[in-house]
C-alpha cells in the first residue's frame, strides 16, 4: 500500500512539473520579451539576452525547488498516512482472522482516519455483536435440544431394555408409558417446527384486514372443552375498534398459544380471560389468568426459547417451553411487540401482544404456511 501511495503522489508531481515547465516554457518567454520591449530594451540587445536568460534560469530554479519540497513533503504524508492506513487495515484483518476462528468477544477500535472509517470500525463491530449473539444462541439452543430430547429418550431406553430382559412385559401400563414418552417427542419436533416456521414468518404473512375480537373468539371456541375438562372459567372482552391490518392465522396462533400457556399454569377453579382492545396505534390482545404467576426476576425471560418458570412442573405438564417463543416471533413479524406482568408466584400473570392497526405488507408475501393452534 505504501508503495501504491508513494507512487500515486509521484505521478501527480510529475504531471504537475512537466506542465508546469511547459507552460513557463511556452507562455513565458513571449509575456517576458513583451514587457521588455514596453520597457524601452531593444530588440536582439545583449540586455534582452541576458534577461531571458535570468528569467529561464529563475524559472527552472523555481519549479525545481518547487517539486523538490512537494516531493519530500508528499514522501513525508505518504509514509504517515500508509503507516496508519496499515495499521488499521492489519487490526482490522486480525479481527476477522480471530473471529473466523471463533473468537467472537474480538472488537476493533476506531482508528480516527475519518467517518468512513469509523463507518467501517462501527460496522465491523456490529458484525461482531450479532455473530456473537447467534452463536451464543447456538450453543444454548443446542444444550435445550439435548435437555429437552435426553429425559424420554433416557425412559425409552430403560423400558425398552426391561422388556428386553423380562422385567417388564409390554402389558397396557408398560405401553401406556411409551406411548407418553413418544408424544411428549412427537409433540416437541412439532413445537420446534412451529418456531422455526415462525422466526421466518416475515416470508410466509399473508395479511389482511381482520377483527382480532372475532378472531379470539373463534380460538376460544376450539379450545372450550380443554378449559372445562379442566374446570377453568374462560371469558372474553372487547374495547373498542379491533380490526387491524394482520394474518388471521398467524393471529389465531398467537392467541391459542397464550391460551394454552394459561390453560397449563391454571389449577381447576381457575378463571382466564382473553381482551382485545385498541390502545392508540395499536390493538392490544391479552390474556389474563390466576394461576401460578411468574417471579419478578423471572419475567424478562418468559418469551426466551425453551424458558420456564418452573422447570419440573412445566415438563410434567408437557411444555415444551416454545409456546411463548412463537408468540413472540409472530408479534414481532408484524411489527409489534410482547410483554407480561405479574404480581409474584401464585398471584397470576397478564401475556399482551400488540399488534399496530396498519402494519406495511412484508417485502416478500409468500403463501399460508400449514400452521395451526400450537403451543
Amino acid at each position: 500500500m505504501r508503495r501504491r501511495l508513494l507512487l500515486a503522489q509521484t505521478l501527480v508531481l510529475v504531471a504537475g512539473g512537466m506542465t508546469t515547465w511547459v507552460v513557463a516554457s511556452l507562455v513565458g518567454p513571449p509575456l517576458f520579451r513583451e514587457h521588455l520591449h514596453m520597457a524601452g530594451v531593444a530588440h536582439d540587445s545583449n540586455e534582452q539576452y541576458h534577461a531571458e536568460q535570468a528569467y529561464q534560469h529563475a524559472t527552472a530554479l523555481s519549479i525545481g525547488v518547487a517539486i523538490s519540497v512537494a516531493a519530500i513533503t508528499a514522501l513525508i504524508v505518504t509514509v504517515f498516512l500508509s503507516r496508519r492506513l496499515q495499521r488499521s487495515i492489519a487490526d482490522v484483518s486480525a479481527a476477522a482472522s480471530e473471529i473466523a476462528e471463533g473468537r467472537y468477544e474480538t472488537r476493533v477500535e476506531s482508528p480516527g482516519l475519518g467517518d468512513e472509517f469509523e463507518h467501517l470500525a462501527t460496522a465491523f463491530n456490529r458484525m461482531a455483536d450479532r455473530l456473537q449473539s447467534v452463536e451464543s444462541t447456538r450453543r444454548q439452543l443446542f444444550g435445550d435440544l439435548a435437555h429437552e430430547i435426553r429425559t424420554p429418550v433416557a425412559v425409552l431406553e430403560a423400558y425398552l431394555e426391561a422388556v428386553e430382559d423380562g422385567v417388564k412385559t409390554l402389558d397396557p401400563p408398560t405401553i401406556a408409558v411409551l406411548r407418553e414418552q413418544t408424544g411428549r417427542l412427537v409433540r416437541f419436533s412439532a413445537d420446534a417446527a412451529a418456531l422455526a416456521q415462525a422466526e421466518e414468518a416475515h416470508a410466509t404473512i399473508t395479511p389482511g384486514w381482520i377483527d382480532a375480537g372475532d378472531v379470539g373468539r373463534a380460538v376460544m371456541a376450539a379450545v372450550a372443552d380443554r378449559f372445562a375438562a379442566k374446570n377453568i372459567a374462560l371469558d372474553v372482552t372487547t374495547d373498542g375498534d379491533t380490526r387491524l391490518w394482520a394474518d388471521r392465522q398467524r393471529l389465531a396462533q398467537v392467541v391459542g398459544n397464550l391460551l394454552d400457556n394459561s390453560l397449563r399454569h391454571t389449577p381447576p377453579g381457575g378463571h382466564v380471560t382473553l381482551s382485545a382492545s385498541r390502545v392508540v396505534d395499536d390493538v392490544v390482545l391479552s390474556v389474563t389468568d390466576d394461576g401460578d404467576g411468574i417471579d419478578g426476576g423471572r419475567l424478562a425471560h418468559v418469551f426466551e426459547r425453551f424458558y420456564r418458570a418452573d422447570f419440573a412442573r412445566d415438563r410434567m405438564r408437557g411444555g415444551s417451553g416454545i409456546g411463548l417463543a412463537i408468540v413472540k416471533a409472530l408479534t414481532e413479524a408484524h411489527g409489534g411487540h410482547v410483554g407480561v406482568t405479574s404480581r409474584g408466584r401464585g398471584l397470576g400473570s397478564t401475556f399482551t401482544a400488540a399488534f399496530p392497526v396498519a402494519a406495511p405488507a412484508p417485502r416478500n408475501s409468500g403463501q399460508r404456511a400449514d400452521s395451526g393452534v400450537s403451543a
